[in-house]
């Protein structure tokens, strides 16, 4: 299912104060975007909403649209980053992405992509997290 997997470790701390699951949320997201952007990728939208569900980060690589799904887990109890994205979570992107297309106005001709970012506490004790960039989740 994944075709490309490039992972990278950054020494980027997490926030250390207690956090509820929207401010991590939205650390993780922001912490994605400003990697991408790091990998080329310019930002177009940012939780983008519609009757389908939401997108984390819709962004731009050369001519292609990429749509972006965050995932962040503290520990691995319930499962990685990676395995928390269903089968389920792929079908409401896709149909929250076509909606997006066809909101905006773009032509069927439009190359699109659908990435994830998982996000996880690194294992090595030097570096903060583990960023983990998979590329065309939905094949």
């Amino acid at each position: 299912m994944f075709s490309q997997l490039l992972r990278k470790s950054i020494n980027l701390q997490r926030p250390t104060l207690p956090m509820n699951s929207k401010a991590m949320g939205d650390w993780s997201e922001k912490l994605a975007c400003d990697w991408l952007i790091t990998r080329g990728l310019k930002v177009k939208e940012r939780n983008w909403h519609s009757k389908y569900g939401e997108i984390d980060l819709i962004m731009t690589e050369q001519s292609c649209l990429v749509f972006v799904e965050v995932r962040y887990r503290k520990n691995s109890t319930y499962g990685s980053a990676e395995e928390s994205i269903t089968s389920k979570k792929c079908q409401r992107l896709k149909a929250t992405a076509e909606n997006y297309l066809l909101t905006k106005n773009y032509g069927s001709n439009t190359a699109v992509r659908f990435d994830a970012v998982a996000i996880s506490p690194s294992k090595e004790s030097h570096l903060h997290c583990t960023i983990n960039w998979i590329q065309n989740i939905l094949l």
